[in-house]
């Protein structure tokens, strides 16, 4: 690898110029006609009424320069890592002993999901927790997802990402630290405890019942299953195969899908806004239900702005034709966290309970430090503790 020369200092700075055309392609929206029945859930994908409506409120009430002001108040840098631009915040804790943590995003989110973990970590004495469970923060973008971009070469996916990541870390200085992440930021914390083991820590994934769609592809099935929990098994991979479709198109056709995202603020918002309705915890009618509208809204506008709907594509691409599987066993301490959860979740993903830590929480969904930002922060001062 060919390792960084540089590592600058970062300000997201979108211009007027580009903030006006995503003004005027909003106003210049051209709809599809009105679907013959008047179903207002997401059964078939994001209804146009509620498209409308959230459209409308990006378009007239979301304030980006608030919140680019808010991503700007993190310090952030761009790496040069194997040929690549790496985006990261980079946050050091004012307490001298805070122990390092490499966040990892997934699909289709951006380091916005982590807004509401950085204080509480970070400075957990002024959020009122004990100091010693203080991190410094690392909190990369994928590369081709927000500003780790442009992607200039082929190849980026999780095997060279993880050993950027990797790169990174030492090109910080850290000798020791702890990686946390879901989605496909699970798989980048499971494989740098695999590649990196002599200076990670432990490893902390979360999750969601979603996962056993999996099951027989990235999970092997129990044996010790009963009747009743694989037929709930079969129930999440009839599931999947039916919510799957998206990265399909992606992994398969990825140039069809960028032409769409890249030119379309509102189908680059629908792409997005459908996972937060599938993924997030079932009991919310719509996503801002679970996680806070503005919040989703800056994510999907540094989607736009940076033209990710196209590299993120790219990236799925690499994923689904490499040869590494999204789980990568390793000696160092491993935890999962999962939420929305069921009583099969452990019997299938911990049957022993071998690992170091698991919890379990009936709250939230696939993106819990959006939706439930306050247990994830207590989980992750739980398992990193002792490892300190």
């Amino acid at each position: 690898m060919t390792t960084a020369t540089a590592l600058r200092p970062f300000q997201i700075e979108i211009t007027d110029s580009e903030l006006g055309d995503l003004h005027r392609r909003l106003d210049a929206t051209r709809w599809a006609d009105p679907a013959p029945d008047t179903r207002a859930d997401f059964a078939r994908g994001v209804p146009q009424p509620y498209l409308r409506e959230l459209t409308n409120y990006w378009r007239h009430e979301f304030n980006w320069r608030a919140q680019e002001a808010r991503l700007n108040q993190v310090p952030q840098f761009i790496a040069e890592i194997d040929g690549q631009p790496i985006h990261y915040l980079h946050l050091r804790s004012p307490e001298p002993n805070a122990l390092p943590l490499l966040i990892t995003h997934g699909y289709p989110s951006s380091v916005v999901e982590f807004s509401d973990l950085i204080g509480p970590l970070s400075d957990p004495r002024s959020h009122g927790g004990d100091p010693q469970d203080a991190f410094d923060l690392v909190i990369p973008s994928l590369p081709g997802f927000g500003f780790s971009t442009p992607v200039r070469q082929t190849g980026w996916e999780l095997g060279r990402t993880t050993a950027a990541f990797a790169e990174l870390m030492a090109q910080l200085g850290y000798s020791r630290y702890g990686t946390h992440g879901g989605d496909i930021g699970a798989g980048v914390s499971g494989r740098l405890g695999a590649i990196d083991s002599a200076h990670v820590v432990g490893t902390l994934v979360v999750s969601d019942p979603g996962s056993l769609g999996l099951a027989g592809e990235q999970f092997p099935i129990p044996d010790h299953l009963t009747e009743e929990e694989r037929t709930r098994v079969d129930q999440e991979r009839t599931a999947w195969r039916a919510e799957r479709g998206y990265l399909d198109l992606q992994g398969h056709r990825p140039e069809t899908i960028a032409a769409a995202l890249t030119d379309s603020p509102v189908g680059q918002l629908a792409w997005i806004v459908e996972k937060f309705q599938t993924w997030t915890n079932p009991a919310s009618r719509t996503p801002e239900e679970a996680v806070d509208r503005d919040q989703l809204l800056t994510n999907v506008s540094i989607y736009w702005f940076t033209r990710s709907g196209a590299s993120a594509a790219r990236f799925l691409s690499e994923a689904e034709h490499s040869d590494l599987d999204w789980i990568a066993p390793s000696g160092v301490p491993s935890g999962w966290v999962v939420f929305n959860t069921e009583p099969i979740m452990r019997r299938f993903m911990d049957p022993q309970h071998q690992m170091a830590y698991w919890g379990e929480h009936t709250e939230g969904g696939h993106f819990p430090a959006m939706e439930e930002p306050a247990l994830l922060i207590e989980d992750l001062r739980n398992f990193f503790r002792n490892l300190r």
